[in-house]
Order: C-alpha cells, then sequence, then structure tokens
C-alpha cells in the first residue's frame, strides 16, 4: 500500500498532467480567519445584493462544516492568463470590454470537468473506500482562503489569490476527500507596500487594502446587481459590460504568468473588442444563441444590454445615439432606464 506521501506525490503530478498549473493540500480546519473575516464583510453591507453570502455564513466560513467526514482539501489553479493585452479595449468608445475569463467558454464546466476527473483517478489510486466532493466557484467554500492556507498563493491587496508562479490570471477548484495527505505550508503575503492593484480601480472600490466594497466593484455591478447601477457610478463604467479586469492586470506578479493550457479560454475573435452598436440589438434569442456556453448567459439579456447602454452613454459618439434611442421602449424597466441615461448623455 503506498505511504500518503508517496500518493500526494503522485496526485500533484496527476493535477499537472490534467492542466492544472499547481496543487496544494490543506486542511478544512486551517481557515480559522474566515467566519470573522466574513461577518464584518456582511456587516458592512460590502456584499451588496449577494444575498447568498449572508444567508450560507455558517459553511463559507467554516469549510469544515460544510462536509464533516473530509480530512484533506486538494486546492488546484486553473491558468486563463490572456494571449493578449487584457486593457486593449477599455477606452475603445464604439466598443465593449468583456473580462478575459469570459471571453470564450465558462470555466465552470472546464474546471469541473478537470476536477473530476482528477477525483475518479484518486479514488483508483487509493481504493473505492475513498470518498470525494468536488467545487468550483458554486458552492459556499472560501477557495481564496483555502488556497493560501495550501501554499498555492496569498490573497492579495484586491482579495485575489497572488502567486509567485502564475501571477494572479487562475481559476480556484477544490477536491475534498475523506483521505488524510500531508498538508502544505501556508504562502506568505508578498503584496510589500504595492498599491498598484488598489489605485487601478475605476470606482474606487477598495475602502482599504484587502477588502472590497461589491456594491462599488464593477465585476458586482455589470454581473450580479440587479436593476439599475447608482448613477454616480455609471459614468465610471466606462466601455466595461461584463466584469473588469483592471485589478488583476495591475498585478506586478503576473510578469510570472503562465500560458494558459486549454485553448477554450482563448477569446473568441467576436468578443475581444465587441461593437457596441451590435450588441444594443441583441433580443433573448440573439443572446442567448451568441452566448451558448459562456458565463455571459447567466446574466440574461437584460442585464447585458442594460451594461452596453452604460457604455454608449459613456461613449461620447453621437453616432450611438440611435441605438439608445431605439431601446427607450424596452419591456425591461433597467434596459429603459439605461437608454433614457445614454441618450441624454450623448444627446
Amino acid at each position: 500500500m503506498k505511504s500518503a506521501s508517496d500518493l500526494k506525490e503522485k496526485l500533484v503530478a496527476q493535477a499537472l498532467a490534467e492542466g492544472f498549473v499547481s496543487a496544494r493540500i490543506c486542511r478544512p480546519w486551517d481557515v480559522p480567519e474566515v467566519p470573522e473575516r466574513l461577518e464584518a464583510f456582511v456587516a458592512a453591507g460590502y456584499h451588496g445584493q449577494m444575498g447568498w453570502m449572508e444567508e450560507r455564513t455558517h459553511w463559507r466560513g467554516n469549510p469544515a462544516a460544510l462536509w464533516p467526514e473530509a480530512r484533506s482539501v486538494i486546492m488546484l489553479a486553473e491558468s486563463y492568463t490572456p494571449q493578449e493585452d487584457p486593457m486593449a479595449v477599455v477606452g475603445m468608445a464604439d466598443r465593449g470590454a468583456v473580462s478575459v475569463y469570459a471571453r470564450n467558454k465558462d470555466y465552470h464546466d472546464l474546471v469541473k470537468k478537470r476536477l473530476k476527473r482528477l477525483a475518479r483517478w484518486l479514488i483508483a489510486e487509493a481504493g473505492d473506500e475513498t470518498q470525494v466532493k468536488v467545487f468550483v466557484d458554486t458552492a459556499p467554500v472560501p477557495e481564496k482562503a483555502l488556497g493560501q492556507a495550501a501554499g498555492l498563493g496569498w490573497q492579495g491587496k484586491h482579495s485575489n489569490l497572488v502567486s509567485r508562479d502564475w501571477g494572479n490570471w487562475a481559476f480556484l477548484g477544490s477536491v475534498f476527500t475523506t483521505l488524510d495527505l500531508p498538508a502544505d505550508a501556508a504562502e506568505p503575503d508578498r503584496c510589500g507596500s504595492c498599491r498598484a492593484c488598489l489605485d487601478s480601480c475605476p470606482t474606487d472600490a477598495f475602502p482599504a487594502p484587502y477588502q472590497v466594497d461589491a456594491r462599488r466593484c464593477i465585476s458586482y455591478l455589470t454581473i450580479e446587481h440587479k436593476g439599475p447601477v447608482a448613477e454616480d457610478l455609471r459614468g465610471k463604467l466606462g466601455n466595461r459590460i461584463y466584469g473588469c479586469d483592471d485589478c488583476l492586470a495591475a498585478c506586478p506578479w503576473n510578469k510570472f504568468a503562465v500560458a494558459a493550457s486549454d485553448m477554450r479560454y482563448a477569446a473568441r475573435e467576436e468578443l475581444k473588442a465587441p461593437k457596441l452598436a451590435e450588441l444594443a440589438g441583441l433580443d433573448d434569442a440573439a443572446f442567448r444563441a451568441m452566448f451558448s456556453g459562456s458565463p455571459i448567459k447567466r446574466i440574461g439579456r437584460d442585464r447585458f444590454v442594460r451594461n452596453v447602454l452604460y457604455a454608449i452613454g459613456n461613449s461620447d459618439d453621437a453616432s450611438l445615439l440611435p441605438r439608445a434611442q431605439m431601446l427607450l421602449g424596452d419591456p425591461d424597466p433597467a434596459v429603459t432606464d439605461a437608454a433614457a441615461w445614454a441618450a441624454a448623455r450623448l444627446g
């Protein structure tokens, strides 16, 4: 029978062979700081409309409670480093900026399939009595805190995980298991005095280093926030129509970024710099067809077109005025409101 250390060594090698850029191990109970941080985040109202964060604090704050039988958490990082400058499209008046991670296939599907293959390999290697559960950003699991505890990297001042080996362009996934595997050492914070990510934020969404007020974060506003966006923030969205990469792109540790191993993360040509005029004309059927298999699909046509209209309003391009006027009678109140705002800005 293989020793736990031998099994771990083979597991890490298998994870890398599957396409993950890094694999480390911690215990479910290795993040005692999470409950207090989560409680403070919710108490300050920083979660905005994300009520599920408040409802699942017991599990999100205590991974050991999610599955009490688990003895180890295998934390994995999968690179999605962009092939082109992620900020090149920002500021192009007639184009929309889509976050790097959403320019092709939905990472939830790709990472989860890889996690399941690794989990099946682990069961075959360790024995049928081995139990596993896989998670990728869809369950109340504090992936970033567990990633730091496992030594994948550290939570930077922008709150995302940063690594000396692969920068901060990576998706995180986890495999919880009943196996008792040797744990890795946690990664210390290496941000130092750097403020690049904090200073890059267009909406000042960081009340302090390591803290994010989601209510001001462009990723939250364009993806999670329902209804009209506050007028004092609309102008700061620029042409960002789905997500935001500013703080990630600013991180100096990206000089060590590793190329994505899966070409399905490479940007679709039509999403590198999509034309706002064309996006504004999408009805529900056209929206679903264009974004089939994309994470963008989950926010729906109405919220997406609302974002497009904010970008049109920020474009200073009078040729886009008819597109805004065309949507003044849209059935969705947030779209109508955004159209009126855009038309007023351009008119």
